[in-house]
């Protein structure tokens, strides 16, 4: 989780902490197979026409197999580990005793509000933990993202249960495998503005998006459509970080700095006690640095890591919306940055906020 979290923590944390997120040990069959039993009130072999005993990939919740359903259409089964809701559990009342320790020392780390951290995090893990939500958010995206020519894989409820996740099983190359899209004739350039605009649509127009944009759970299927998997994490973004965040990124990209401080200061992130010349001074650096880049030439990352790194020092309190969005819009660029290395975000990012504003307007 703090691996999300870049106004916590600086970048060389975010990266090592960042590794632990899908490093885990299998579990072997018998367990899998006694969850399925569980679940579905048959073993694998009767629910399905054929289930794989070696796994597709583990992480600390749960591990992935392959399945063929009975009508023969390929399938992924989501198996939750087994005793891992108590684990969780305990753990969350571990750290929330830690939270409230460390806030009773120090009146620096209580302006970061850890116990509320702690919190938010149990939401986020104990969502992740349902395997019904996690469906629901996928039928979510789908309507969604239909439209844009990005495909979701079908949930097969029947075969589906807080601790079982069936998913259609997605065939294709994954999205920063470019020798692969080449070999394929992927149009890479359009590629990386497809990928981009899915993602500014979730973020600026449904408000709701897929919040763990790694290559593993991006996929590109012949002749060129963008998939999606993994619906676990999810953010949504209500209207006002919406705005908040579009100014942010806008004033970035104008180098702005009095529009940004504006913009954290309507966000109400900026404590009362603020050096108020300094935090000036510090976002007038962060933006002279790129005035004389063409925008074409821009990149938001370094940007925002610059802005992180002014929300630690001055003690700003980002809502984990608007950290988790800052996140996932740095990892989008750096991806679309693979597939098509003259990619650019902010003119795409400037153009789609621009409609966006207009489209709010017009309403």
């Amino acid at each position: 989780m703090l691996s999300t979290r870049p106004d916590l923590v600086p970048p060389r944390y975010e990266a090592a902490l960042a590794s632990l997120q899908d490093a885990a040990a299998p579990l072997p069959y018998a367990a899998i197979e006694e969850s399925v039993r569980r679940e579905l009130g048959c073993p694998p072999e009767q629910a399905f026409a054929s289930f794989s005993e070696a796994p597709i990939a583990a992480a600390s919740i749960g591990q992935v197999h392959a399945a063929r359903l009975h009508d023969g259409s390929d399938v992924v089964i989501k198996v939750r580990r087994p005793g891992v809701t108590e684990v969780v559990e305990v753990d969350l009342a571990i750290l929330r005793l830690a939270a409230e320790v460390i806030s009773s020392l120090s009146r620096t780390v209580r302006r970061i509000d850890p116990v509320g951290f702690v919190e938010e995090f149990g939401k986020t893990i104990r969502a992740e933990l349902d395997y019904l939500a996690e469906g629901d958010n996928a039928d979510r995206m789908r309507e969604r993202l239909h439209a844009l020519g990005v495909h979701v894989p079908r949930v097969v409820w029947p075969c589906t249960t807080r601790a079982v996740l069936t998913l259609e099983r997605i065939h294709g190359t994954k999205i920063d495998d470019v020798h692969a899209l080449c070999a394929a004739g992927v149009d890479r350039s359009k590629l990386a503005r497809d990928f981009a605009t899915a993602y500014l649509a979730m973020v600026f127009s449904f408000g709701f998006f897929h919040a763990d944009p790694h290559p593993g759970n991006l996929f590109v299927e012949a002749g060129g459509r963008i998939a999606l998997v993994d619906f676990g994490m999810v953010g949504t973004v209500p209207p006002g970080i919406r705005r908040a965040l579009a100014e942010i990124l806008v004033a970035l990209v104008q180098r702005d700095a009095s529009r940004s401080a504006r913009a954290l200061h309507d966000l109400g992130v900026v404590p009362a006690d603020v050096e108020e010349l300094e935090f000036a001074r510090e976002l007038e650096r962060l933006t002279a640095a790129t005035i004389d880049v063409p925008i074409g030439g821009l990149r938001l990352a370094p940007l925002l890591a610059q802005l992180m790194s002014v929300s630690r020092r001055h003690h700003l309190r980002l809502p984990r919306e608007l950290a988790l969005l800052v996140k996932t819009v740095v990892m989008c660029e750096g991806i679309a940055a693979q597939i098509d290395p003259a990619f650019s975000l902010a003119p795409v990012l400037a153009s789609f906020i621009g409609r966006s504003v207009q489209a709010n307007r017009a309403t």
